[in-house]
């Protein structure tokens, strides 16, 4: 019986005809194609064995959409029960629990908030910051950015406390963090495939491009990185994520881990990155279709709840 792989898209172009062209070219006896869902009943069996989710971050719908497909036996890339609950500010937490250098960081209280909150009467139990106090704990320049963010949006640079300030006033109902900026030497982002396939890209963040170096780093310092990369994705349970990693005294921090829906554009990568990760890919999600991955329903304890049901 053919297995189906479901491609959830946006606007992107240049990676979903190269996935689904390298999948069916493969003649696995796996095909793959674009979704296609609309209004959708609770109890609608899914009619794919693997979904790829590139853009139910901002489409609502969707998310709900793939919770319900989980339920259903598919397994989806990537996880949308932890995706819906994943934050920089948990994220930089969890990774200083499993040993991998994360900047200093701190959750701050929102801006704004909605029309029903009256500050007096709502916020008894919050404190207001104490700017000075905060630039001291970081340090200067403070990166602010939206703790639920990504793709660069809502993230401020900050040199003085005054410009901390006035970008913090602008953030409106963001939950923002503020965080060590990290003056490195060398800079990574790594494509995260899987778990396990780790594909360490030379980067440059200011120009927001790869460079081509296969000695970038040193062979110690890349088995870190792709050592604290895996530890990162294993734990949040991603198989498709991608990592940044500033360098400052041999030491990689880990500054933006949380990308389920990393860039997976042509233009960006370039043809060599692009291919790397059009056939890992391919890869991963044949093999997901053919073997079924029972652990999604299970790590969130339902496989119990359907086995008591079906005693009772």
């Amino acid at each position: 019986m053919t297995k189906r792989i479901g491609l959830l898209v946006g606007r992107e172009w240049s990676f979903p005809p190269a996935f689904t062209d390298e999948v069916n070219r493969r003649q696995a006896g796996v095909v793959a194609e674009m979704v296609s869902v609309g209004a959708l009943a609770h109890d609608d069996p899914c009619p794919y064995d693997v979904i790829v989710d590139r853009i139910s971050h901002e489409v609502p719908f969707y998310r709900s959409y793939l919770k319900q497909a989980v339920l259903q036996g598919a397994a989806v890339i990537n996880n949308p029960f932890m995706w819906t609950a994943d934050d920089k500010f948990f994220g930089a937490a969890l990774i200083t629990k499993l040993g991998v250098a994360s900047p200093k960081t701190r959750a701050l209280p929102n801006k704004e908030y909605v029309p029903g909150i009256i500050p007096d009467q709502s916020l008894k139990n919050m404190q207001l910051v104490d700017w000075e106090w905060l630039a001291g704990e970081v340090g200067l320049p403070v990166v602010l950015k939206d703790a639920h963010g990504g793709g660069w949006r809502d993230v401020y640079i900050c040199h003085s406390v005054e410009e901390l300030i006035r970008s913090y006033d602008e953030t409106g109902r963001l939950t923002m963090i503020a965080q060590e900026f990290i003056k490195f030497e060398q800079f990574v982002r790594c494509m995260c495939l899987g778990q396990d396939e780790i594909l360490v890209m030379p980067y440059d963040p200011k120009h927001r491009r790869y460079g081509d170096d296969d000695h970038y780093l040193s062979p110690e310092l890349h088995e870190r990185v792709v050592r604290d990369a895996r530890t990162i994705v294993r734990a949040l349970g991603y198989d498709m994520n991608s990592i940044e990693f500033a360098i400052r005294d041999g030491i990689p921090y880990a500054i933006d881990f949380m990308n389920p829906a990393p860039d997976m554009d042509i233009y960006s990568l370039g043809p060599r990155y692009f291919e790397w990760v059009v056939t890992k890919m391919a890869d991963l999600t044949i093999r997901l279709a053919k073997e079924g991955r029972a652990w999604q329903v299970d790590q969130i304890g339902w496989a119990r709840l359907f086995s008591h049901s079906r005693k009772g």
